[in-house]
């Protein structure tokens, strides 16, 4: 079984910390895990508050349990929440066990190619399948299975960060993924979405009606301070996050949501997903972004039926990765691919167009 989301992000707690290549015990029997030298200008400050602002994934309640149940060194001696860390501190994570072996493994999962030559690989990515392997999810990836689909293919090595994917999607968003088989193919491709010379585009269903008929969306993508689960955004100037900007086009109105199509400049974290929630309209059974309640509609117990009956058809964010556009990095063509919309997807899109259209028939 699969961990959340959640518990998947909770145990990344010290995934920006230096990983130790081969940790060896300590005297207590422990094993060093990852290890942070703190700045040389660092003031001092409460070490529980330094990872925390320092880390990615972490809270600072996870932090403080480490350092009560002595995991947390500085200096190769346990300390306590309140140590005042100083410059050039060596702060290191201890853990009773010898760290994770790492290694990608060649799984046999089912992948649904979309095309495929001597450089790359377009795939149609199902919802609920975890792209890469990371705490918790060992194992059952795509990743897993790209290694087992190229395992007869000397030159790729899924280990080798040089090659595979060129970028990535949530667990629960479905679509296109561009994966790189040669060094110099994941360089070429690698620079296109650096540049923001790719063509990507989504199709998602949000709550609410939207007053425009398309419109643009810019503000930093940052880790929520509130919830460090999810991403929020922050005003460009504030310093907070990294600049995004998603544009969208409505090509569907149900009343209580529209179906959207968004097109990516940039590429951050949960960028759609926190982008739509920031304009008020949350992707439609995104738990995470508070789409699973009832945002719009009505208060009968048949309206309320009807919504849970919804999100039994799509249980997951209702955003689907549709098209894919790059430069091929060998042949210099432009190449353009579209995923149609999954099951569950277009199953409650259906749901809504015949919901809308019982209603005017009614009026």
């Amino acid at each position: 079984m699969m961990q959340s989301e959640e518990e998947y992000l909770e145990e990344e707690l010290f995934d920006d910390f230096q990983e130790t290549e081969t940790p060896e015990s300590n005297e207590q029997g422990l094993y060093e895990h990852f290890r942070l030298i703190v700045d040389k200008g660092q003031e001092p400050v409460r070490v529980d508050k330094y990872i925390f602002e320092k880390m990615q994934h972490s809270s600072r309640n996870r932090i403080q349990k480490a350092a009560d149940a002595g995991c947390i060194y500085v200096n190769d001696k346990p300390v306590k929440s309140n140590y005042k860390v100083r410059p050039d501190d060596i702060i290191t994570l201890m853990l009773d066990r010898p760290k994770h072996d790492n290694t990608i493994e060649a799984e046999e999962i089912p992948l649904d190619i979309v095309y495929e030559d001597n450089e790359i690989m377009v795939i149609n990515k199902p919802a609920g399948l975890v792209v890469h392997p990371g705490a918790g999810n060992f194992h059952g990836t795509l990743i897993n299975a790209i290694a087992w689909h190229l395992k007869d293919l000397k030159d790729f090595d899924p280990n080798d960060p040089a090659v595979g994917l060129v970028h990535r999607i949530d667990k629960d968003t479905s679509g296109l993924l561009l994966i790189a088989k040669t060094p110099d193919a994941k360089t070429f491709l690698g620079k296109q979405f650096f540049n923001k010379t790719t063509h990507r585009s989504y199709n998602a269903l949000v709550w609410g009606n939207l007053v425009e008929d398309e419109g643009r969306i810019e503000g930093n993508i940052g880790r929520d301070p509130k919830d460090r689960l999810r991403m929020a955004v922050f005003p460009p100037e504030s310093g907070i996050g990294k600049n995004a900007v998603t544009h969208y086009r409505v090509l569907e109105r149900f009343g209580y949501t529209t179906l959207v199509e968004c097109r990516l400049e940039t590429g951050r974290t949960h960028q759609i997903r926190a982008h739509m929630k920031h304009i008020g309209h949350p992707l439609f059974a995104d738990e995470r972004y508070g789409g699973m309640e009832i945002l719009r509609g009505e208060r009968t117990a048949a309206y309320k039926a009807y919504i849970k009956n919804c999100l039994k058809l799509c249980n997951r964010q209702a955003l689907h990765a549709r098209t894919l556009g790059f430069v091929h990095p060998r042949t210099h063509e432009q190449m353009d691919f579209t995923s149609e919309l999954p099951e569950d997807l277009g199953a409650v899109i259906d749901k809504w167009r015949n919901y809308i259209n019982g209603k005017q028939e009614l009026m």
